[in-house]
């Protein structure tokens, strides 16, 4: 008997099928003996759903109205899981994120929690009610209702286990596991038994979808004992843990992010703190930047070069601009034609070569890299995105991961 906290992603509630496929594995944990919060998402295409009927009405709608928009979609989700659930025979209550408690900034869109009030969670726990909480949502100072960007319903059960102290956080996808790439994109693709904390938030960050970062990062931050499995089958799936040593290799998955947009700031004065300049007024903006890329000064100048998520590519050549003046600069260029290709390991730090093998791969199979980045435990490179299937395929085969 224990705690378990389980999250189930928007295709497992897809339809009513699936939420009743959903509501008998509930059922089950808790027929085990356990108490058990879900936190679910908005059914399946239901978000986008909502952003394009925002868009007829008003494209430039405030994000305080989007997030009061967007966070009906897991309202839904909530109440029909909690409706099938009821059906089955169960004591169950569903509850919103204001209604848990989940406090957080006032950034509309993108919200970081604060801190979570567990006096209502627990009253419903004591009362031997199982809890559907819907995620994604939770309540700023203003008593508004916030979102909490990509992934935010990972990032709500991570934080209510962390909160509640639970024995288990589950993450039910359509997929079995981690698997050292995309199985979509590589069809013999390996599912690993376990994945440690830093490999996991790596891969999370470098756009395998299997987990949300910032759920990784605070899972990692506050000891949550995290589990990915499938909502679609009872397979054993990945622990997420301190440290894996069970599969001893160098490498433990490829990622691929298509996502990915090059900004050239060309002809910036040489000098410096034109560098803290720029990344400060982009950081002063939430605009997260990943690769970076300075030339060599030429004649009083350089360029810039870095990447930003497509999504944000607009905006950050729109802040660039409005401070042409001050940053002095000729010209900015752009694409939307990269995509981004790493590799993670945390035994990369140890062994030397691992760098070029990936590069001797991608050069074997005549695709060109544009950028590198590289940490203790990955290695990223930017290449054209119609080589990007390609090139997981042929570096998931040089490092011998299937």
């Amino acid at each position: 008997m224990g705690l378990v906290v389980q999250k189930f992603g928007g295709s497992s509630v897809a339809n009513a099928e699936r939420v009743m496929n959903v509501a008998g594995r509930i059922v089950d944990t808790y027929k085990e003996g356990n108490s058990v919060v879900v936190v679910v998402s908005a059914q399946g295409d239901t978000t986008d759903d909502l952003i394009e009927k925002a868009k007829e009405i008003n494209p430039n709608a405030s994000k305080r109205e989007m997030d009061m928009l967007l966070s009906t979609g897991e309202q839904i989700s909530i109440s029909l899981l909690a409706m099938a659930i009821q059906k089955l025979g169960y004591p169950v209550v569903s509850l919103t994120g204001w209604q848990i408690g989940m406090k957080t900034d006032a950034n509309y869109g993108g919200a970081r929690i604060h801190k979570i009030d567990c006096e209502r969670l627990q009253k419903e726990l004591d009362s031997n009610h199982i809890v559907i909480v819907a995620g994604f949502q939770g309540i700023n100072k203003y008593d508004d209702i916030t979102t909490l960007g990509r992934g935010g319903s990972d990032t709500s059960a991570v934080a209510i286990a962390a909160a509640l102290r639970a024995d288990m956080c589950e993450i039910y996808t359509d997929v079995d596991g981690v698997y050292t790439t995309d199985p979509r994109i590589v069809k013999n693709a390996k599912k690993l038994d376990s994945i440690s904390y830093d490999e996991m938030l790596e891969l999370a960050s470098l756009g395998a979808n299997v987990l949300h970062n910032r759920s990784v990062e605070m899972a990692k931050k506050y000891g949550v004992n995290l589990t990915v499995r499938s909502s679609l089958n009872k397979n054993p799936g990945t622990v997420v843990k301190e440290v894996s040593k069970v599969e001893k290799m160098v490498v433990r998955g490829v990622a691929r992010d298509n996502d990915v947009a090059r900004i050239s700031i060309c002809n910036i004065e040489d000098k410096p703190g034109m560098a803290f300049k720029v990344f400060s007024l982009l950081a002063s903006k939430n605009i997260n930047v990943d690769i970076i890329l300075q030339s060599i000064g030429r004649e009083g100048m350089k360029d810039i070069s870095f990447t930003v998520s497509e999504s944000n590519l607009e905006k950050t050549v729109a802040l660039l601009e409005d401070n042409k003046e001050a940053l002095c600069f000729e010209e900015i260029k752009t694409s939307t034609d990269y995509a981004k290709l790493s590799i993670v390991g945390s035994g990369m730090v140890n062994n030397p070569g691992v760098a070029s093998m990936m590069f001797e791969a991608l050069y074997d199979a005549n695709i060109n890299i544009h950028m590198i980045s590289t940490s203790e435990i990955k290695v990223s490179v930017l290449i054209n995105k119609k080589n990007a299937d390609r090139a997981v395929n042929v570096i998931h085969e040089k490092f011998n991961l299937a």
